[in-house]
């Protein structure tokens, strides 16, 4: 395991940031309806625009934490 590029601690990284961007993923979805005619307002809410967002960049983050951390 010492060879290999990416240590354990690395790829518990790299999965807690893809579990992370999974639910800004289940958090920007949602809000449709089934008739076009019908604008919906849920879609502008606080949880589409801003929180599921940054919740997705965040995991990102952790993933690139991952990636670059050097035992």
């Amino acid at each position: 395991m010492e060879n290999m590029p990416i240590t354990p601690k690395g790829l518990r990284l790299v999965l807690a940031g893809l579990i992370v961007m999974v639910s800004g993923y289940i958090l920007l979805s949602g809000g449709g309806v089934k008739d076009p005619e019908v604008f919906n307002y849920a879609m502008f809410d606080f949880r589409r625009l801003v929180a599921a967002p940054v919740t997705i960049l965040c995991g990102i983050v952790v993933i690139i934490a991952g990636i670059m951390n050097r035992p």
